[in-house]
C-alpha cells in the first residue's frame, strides 16, 4: 500500500514538476521586407503571461510548457499564432493585414464566391452578432446591422411575425418580403393572420421557429440581380441562412443560457380625477380622487428563458452537429404564455477517397403558443382597461369579472358596459383561451460528387412540412356584439407542405489570366398549403353554450377547406468570367415553369442578368492609403407569377345551408384570366466599394433603380356578364434608392479595440401609372370606417395615408355646424406615407483586455404614423389632455368660426373630443411624424480568463443585455416599430395594441 502511494505522489511530483518546468523562448519579429516590428505583443495564449518587442523587434518570454503557443499581435498586422513544440528560438514575419478585403460569402443556391467578385450587393452579419441580445427571433435581431433592409416586429410576444422589405413595395397584391432559404434551400415563411382595427391576433409566421443559435451567418442579397438564380420567389431579395456544421478533428459544446425580462415603457398618457357620472364616458366636470394604478398594475413583467446546447466534432471523414434549444416566456399580458422547443442535427460524410460527399440535416420545432395577445376593438382586454370609467371600482371588477346568471344557469361577464368594443378585461383573460400550435420538421439531404478535378455535381432533397393548430374560443355570455349567445369559436387545423430538389453541375478553372466558375442546373418544387380546414361560427349561435365542438355547431356555418396547390420548375445557369483577378463579368439566366400561370400560355417565362464588376487596385497603382477599390453594375429582369386560384378560379363548396340541406357550391364571381402575364421587375444597380488604411476602413455604396410593370388589377365586370370582377394587366411602379455602409476600426491595440459601422439607406416608392384608361382608379387596403384610409394610385407612393381633416374657410379657421359642432371636409387629404424616408444603424463594439461592450443605435427618419387608441382616450375623456384641459375650465380655446361666419375662440371639449375621437371622424390632431432614434441594443459582458483556473472550459462569457432600452427622440404617442400588424394595410396604425416594451437580462455562453 505505501509502495503505490509511493508511487502516486512520485508521478503527481513528476506532473506538478512538468508543469512548473518554465521555457525560455526568444526571436525577432519583421515585416515582409524584413525591418524589424518595435512593440509587437507576444503572449502566451490562455495566460496573462507576455512581453513586447523592443526597438530592434527582439523579444524573450519564459512560458510554462514546451507545448505553449505564442501569440503575436500587432496594429495594421495579421495576428499570428505559433505553437512552440519545443524550439527556443522563433522568428515571425508579419503581414499587413488587409480587413474585409478577401471575405468570402454565400451567394445564391449555397454557391460560395470571394466578395470581391461580385457585381452585386450583399450584405453579411455573423450569428454571433445575432445572438447578442438574446433576440428570440433571428430578423428582428438583425435590425440596424445591414443597410436597406426595413423590419417591423409584431409587439404580439414571443412567436410573433416579423415583416421584412428590401427595396421597397414592388407588388400591389403580394408582401413585397424577400425569400428565406436554408443552406441553399428556399423555407416557407407563410404568415398567419393578422389583427385589424375590428380585432383579431397576430398567427405568427415561419421564422419564429428558426433557433438562432444554429445559425452561423446570414446574407442578404438586396436585389433581383443577386437572387436571380431563385426566380421569381427572389423578386424581392433574398435571406441565405447558413447553419452550423461540425468541424473535424475538433469536438466542441456550447452552452448558451440567457434570461430577459420585458416590461411596459410607453403606456399612453391617462387622467384619473374625472369620472362618467355613472355612465360610460368619463366627461364628468367635477374632479374626484380616483384609483390610478390599475392600469400600470394589469400589466406584467414578461420573463425569457432560453437555453441551448449544441455539440460538434468529427474527423476527416465524418463532422457531426446537434443542438437542442428551449425557450420558455411569460408576455407582458396576464395568462399569455410562449413555449418552444428546437433539435437540430446534421452530419457530412466523405466516401470514395473524398470524391463523393453526402450531407444531411434535420431541424424540428415545437411552439406552443397560448392567449398571445392581439390588438382592435372587439374581444380585446385593453379596451375595457384604458376606457374603463374612472369613478368606478375596478378592483371590484377584476375579483369577480364573472356573476352567476340563473336564467341560464352559467356564469355570465360582470361589466357596467353593454358598448360593443368594451368588454371586463379579466374576462377576457380567463375565459376566451386561444391556443396556437406548430409542430415543424425541415429535413434535406445532399449529395456532391466531384467527377473530376474541376467538375462538381450536386443534387440534394429537402423537404419543410408544418402542421398547425389555432382553437379560439369565446364564453356565451360576452359582449353580445362580437361573441353568440352561446359563444363563439374560431377553430383551424392545417398542414403546410414544401417539396424542393434540384441538381446542380459546376464547373471551376483557370486558363491562364482567364477564371471561370459557371454552374447549370435545374429545380422543381410542389407546395402543399392550407391542406386542412377551419370554422367559425361568428355571432351566429352554437346549438350549446360553451360547448366546442364540431357537433355544436349551428347548420348555416360554412367549413372551408381551401388547399393552395401550386408546382414550380425552373432551369438555371450562371457564368463568372474573370480576367487577372481584376475584371469579373456575371451572366445569369433562368426559365420557370408555374403551375399558378396555366391556361395563359405564358407559364413558362425566361429573364436574364448581367453583371460586371473591375477592381480598380488591381489595375491601377493606388496611393498607400486605399487598400481596395472597386466599382460595379449590375442588370436584371424577373417575372413574378399570380398567386394560387386566380387565373381560373374553382367554385367552393360549403354555402350557407338550410336544415334540410346542408351545405351547397358557391359559385366563382371573377371572369377567368387566361390571358394574364406575369408580374415584370426590371433592376438596373451601381455601386462601389473601397477599403482604406489597410482595410481598416471600408465603404460601400449601391444606387439601385426597380421597375415593376404588368401587375395585375381588379375591374368591375360588365353588368350582364354573370360576373362581378375581372383583372388586367397594368401599372407602373418604381423603386429608386441607395444603400450606404461605412466601417472602420478606429483603435486596434493589444489591450484595447473599437471597431464601428454606419448603415444608411433611402428608398423612393412611386405608382409611375396604374390603368391608363382610367387615371381615377384606387386601389384600398381598407376603407375609411377604420379611420382613415391607405390608398395606391397613380402619382402616389405605396401606403400613402388619407384622412378627413377640419373643414376650414380661406384663413384656415375651423368650420362649425349649426350645433357648433366642428366639421370635416368633404374629401380626404394625404397627410404623407407610413414609410420612412431614410433608415439609418449605428453599431459599435468596444473591447478593453476581456471586457467588451456593444451597441446599436437605431433610427428611421420620415413618414406618418396614426393612433386611433389617442382618439377614442380623447373621445372617452379618460386621456391626460382631456383631464388637464379641464383642470383648467370648462372650456378650451378654438379658432373657429360658426354656420353663420362669426368667429368662435372657445369650445365644449366634449363636444370637441366628441366630434374628432372615436372611431372614424376628424382624424387630423392624430397623424404623428414615425421619427425616431433609440438605444436598440446594448450588451456589457466579460470573457473568463478560464486557462489560467485549469477548467475543463475552452471559453466562458458573460453578459448584461438590454433591447429597446430608451429613445433620443420620438413624437409618436408609441413606439411606431413595433407593429400592430405586418400586413400590408395597417402599418403604422395602432388601435389598442400591446404597449411598446422594453427587454433587459443576461446571458451566459460557455464552450468546454
Amino acid at each position: 500500500m505505501k509502495k503505490r502511494l509511493y508511487l502516486i505522489l512520485i508521478v503527481l511530483f513528476a506532473s506538478f514538476s512538468g508543469v512548473m518546468a518554465q521555457v525560455k523562448v526568444s526571436g525577432t519579429i519583421t515585416d515582409p521586407d524584413g525591418v524589424s516590428i518595435p512593440g509587437v505583443s507576444v503572449v502566451q495564449k490562455g495566460t496573462t503571461n507576455g512581453t513586447v518587442t523592443d526597438a530592434d523587434g527582439k523579444y524573450a518570454i519564459s512560458v510554462s510548457s514546451a507545448s505553449a503557443v505564442l501569440q503575436f499581435s500587432f496594429v495594421g498586422m495579421t495576428p499570428v499564432s505559433e505553437a512552440i513544440n519545443g524550439r527556443t528560438v522563433i522568428n515571425v514575419k508579419m503581414v499587413s493585414e488587409s480587413v474585409g478585403i478577401n471575405e468570402v460569402v454565400v451567394t445564391a443556391l449555397g454557391i460560395q464566391r470571394d466578395k470581391k467578385t461580385l457585381t452585386y450587393a450583399s450584405q453579411q452579419v455573423s450569428g454571433a452578432e445575432l445572438l447578442k441580445a438574446s433576440n428570440n427571433n433571428f430578423m428582428d435581431a438583425l435590425s440596424g446591422k445591414a443597410s436597406g433592409v426595413n423590419i417591423e416586429t409584431s409587439n404580439s410576444g414571443p412567436g410573433g411575425s416579423t415583416k421584412a422589405i428590401l427595396r421597397g413595395n414592388k407588388s400591389l397584391t403580394g408582401l413585397s418580403e424577400p425569400l428565406y432559404v436554408i443552406d441553399g434551400v428556399p423555407m416557407v415563411n407563410n404568415k398567419g393572420g393578422q389583427p385589424g382595427s375590428y380585432g383579431g391576433t397576430d398567427g405568427g409566421d415561419g421564422l419564429s421557429q428558426i433557433n438562432p443559435a444554429d445559425i452561423e451567418s446570414l446574407n442578404i442579397l438586396k436585389g433581383a440581380n443577386a437572387s436571380i438564380l431563385y426566380g421569381s420567389q427572389g423578386a424581392n431579395g433574398v435571406v441565405l441562412i447558413t447553419t452550423k456544421k461540425g468541424k473535424s478533428e475538433k469536438t466542441t459544446v456550447t452552452v448558451n443560457s440567457s434570461t430577459t425580462f420585458e416590461s411596459v415603457s410607453g403606456l399612453p398618457d391617462f387622467q384619473y380625477s374625472y369620472g362618467a357620472d355613472g355612465a360610460d364616458y368619463s366627461w364628468s366636470m367635477t374632479k374626484g380622487n380616483y384609483q390610478k394604478d390599475y392600469i400600470k398594475n394589469f400589466f406584467h413583467t414578461g420573463v425569457n428563458a432560453t437555453n441551448s446546447v449544441s455539440i460538434s466534432g468529427g474527423n476527416d471523414k465524418t463532422t457531426v452537429y446537434f443542438s437542442y434549444s428551449n425557450t420558455s416566456a411569460t408576455g407582458i399580458m396576464p395568462t399569455n404564455t410562449y413555449q418552444k422547443n428546437n433539435f437540430s442535427f446534421n452530419q457530412s460524410t466523405k466516401l470514395l477517397d473524398n470524391k463523393v460527399t453526402i450531407s444531411s440535416n434535420v431541424m424540428f420545432s415545437n411552439e406552443v403558443s397560448r392567449n398571445r395577445p392581439g390588438a382592435g376593438y372587439y374581444n380585446n382586454p385593453l379596451t375595457g382597461l384604458y376606457l374603463f370609467a374612472r369613478e368606478r371600482d375596478f378592483a371590484s371588477y377584476k375579483a369577480n369579472y364573472a356573476i352567476f346568471n340563473a336564467a341560464r344557469n352559467m356564469n355570465v361577464m360582470n361589466w357596467y358596459s353593454t358598448e360593443e368594443k368594451q368588454n371586463n378585461p379579466y374576462w377576457i383573460l380567463h375565459e376566451d383561451p386561444q391556443l396556437a400550435t406548430t409542430n415543424r420538421v425541415i429535413a434535406n439531404v445532399k449529395l456532391s460528387w466531384d467527377i473530376a478535378k474541376h467538375l462538381k455535381f450536386d443534387v440534394r432533397g429537402n423537404v419543410d412540412y408544418a402542421a398547425k393548430l389555432n382553437d379560439n374560443r369565446f364564453a356565451a355570455g360576452g359582449n353580445s356584439v362580437s361573441v353568440s349567445p352561446n359563444g363563439t369559436w374560431n377553430y383551424s387545423k392545417y398542414t403546410d407542405e414544401s417539396l424542393y430538389t434540384d441538381g446542380i453541375l459546376s464547373y471551376n478553372n483557370k486558363f491562364g489570366d482567364i477564371s471561370l466558375n459557371a454552374i447549370l442546373g435545374a429545380s422543381y418544387q410542389h407546395n402543399i398549403f392550407n391542406d386542412g380546414m377551419s370554422v367559425a361560427n361568428g355571432t351566429t349561435p352554437l346549438m350549446y353554450p360553451n360547448f366546442f365542438s364540431f357537433a355544436n355547431m349551428p347548420y348555416n356555418v360554412i367549413f372551408n377547406n381551401t388547399i393552395n396547390r401550386t408546382i414550380k420548375q425552373g432551369a438555371f445557369a450562371n457564368a463568372q468570367v474573370g480576367y487577372k483577378e481584376m475584371l469579373f463579368l456575371d451572366l445569369s439566366l433562368r426559365n420557370d415553369w408555374a403551375s399558378t400561370l396555366a391556361l395563359t400560355g405564358n407559364q413558362s417565362y425566361l429573364y436574364p442578368a448581367v453583371g460586371l464588376s473591375a477592381i480598380l487596385s488591381q489595375m491601377v497603382k493606388m496611393p498607400e492609403s486605399i487598400s481596395f477599390a472597386k466599382v460595379r453594375a449590375s442588370s436584371s429582369r424577373t417575372a413574378n407569377e399570380v398567386p394560387f386560384n386566380v387565373v381560373n378560379p374553382e367554385n367552393s363548396i360549403g354555402g350557407a345551408g338550410t336544415p334540410s340541406a346542408i351545405g351547397g357550391i358557391s359559385r366563382n364571381s371573377q371572369v377567368p384570366f387566361t390571358n394574364l402575364k406575369p408580374e415584370v421587375i426590371n433592376s438596373q444597380e451601381l455601386g462601389t466599394e473601397w477599403r482604406f488604411l489597410k482595410g481598416r476602413v471600408g465603404l460601400e455604396f449601391t444606387y439601385y433603380s426597380d421597375v415593376s410593370t404588368n401587375q395585375f388589377l381588379t375591374l368591375s365586370a360588365p353588368s350582364g356578364s354573370g360576373y362581378t370582377s375581372y383583372y388586367v394587366n397594368a401599372g407602373k411602379i418604381t423603386n429608386k434608392g441607395f444603400e450606404l455602409t461605412i466601417d472602420a476600426s478606429p483603435v486596434k491595440t493589444s489591450d484595447f479595440s473599437w471597431k464601428t459601422s454606419v448603415n444608411l439607406s433611402q428608398n423612393k416608392n412611386k405608382i409611375v401609372t396604374l390603368i391608363a384608361s382610367n387615371p381615377n382608379y384606387i386601389v384600398y387596403s381598407n376603407n375609411n370606417d377604420e379611420g382613415f384610409t391607405s390608398e395606391i394610385k397613380t402619382g402616389g407612393s405605396f401606403n400613402d395615408v388619407y384622412i378627413f381633416k377640419f373643414a376650414r374657410n380661406a384663413a384656415g379657421q375651423i368650420i362649425l355646424n349649426s350645433k357648433g359642432v366642428p366639421t370635416a371636409a368633404t374629401t380626404q387629404t394625404k397627410v404623407g406615407n407610413v414609410n420612412p424616408d431614410f433608415l439609418l444603424g449605428w453599431n459599435n463594439t468596444l473591447e478593453y483586455k476581456n471586457f467588451f461592450l456593444s451597441m446599436l443605435i437605431n433610427a428611421k427618419f420620415g413618414g406618418v404614423a396614426f393612433s386611433k387608441t389617442e382618439a377614442f382616450l380623447d373621445s372617452y375623456g379618460v386621456s391626460k389632455r382631456t383631464g388637464a384641459i379641464r383642470d383648467a375650465g370648462s372650456t378650451m380655446p378654438i379658432n373657429a368660426v360658426d354656420a353663420n361666419g362669426n368667429a368662435v375662440t372657445s369650445i365644449s371639449p366634449v363636444v370637441y373630443y366628441g366630434a374628432v375621437g372615436d372611431r372614424n371622424r376628424i382624424m387630423e390632431p392624430y397623424i404623428f411624424s414615425r421619427t425616431n432614434v433609440r438605444l436598440g441594443q446594448l450588451v456589457f459582458g466579460y470573457n473568463f480568463d478560464v486557462k489560467k483556473y485549469n477548467l475543463p472550459i475552452k471559453e466562458a462569457s458573460f453578459s448584461l443585455v438590454g433591447r429597446n432600452l430608451f429613445f433620443f427622440y420620438k413624437k409618436a404617442p408609441y413606439d411606431p416599430e413595433q407593429a400592430m400588424s405586418t400586413n400590408n394595410s395597417q402599418q403604422s396604425n395602432e388601435v389598442f395594441s400591446v404597449p411598446s416594451t422594453r427587454t433587459y437580462g443576461f446571458s451566459l455562453k460557455v464552450t468546454f
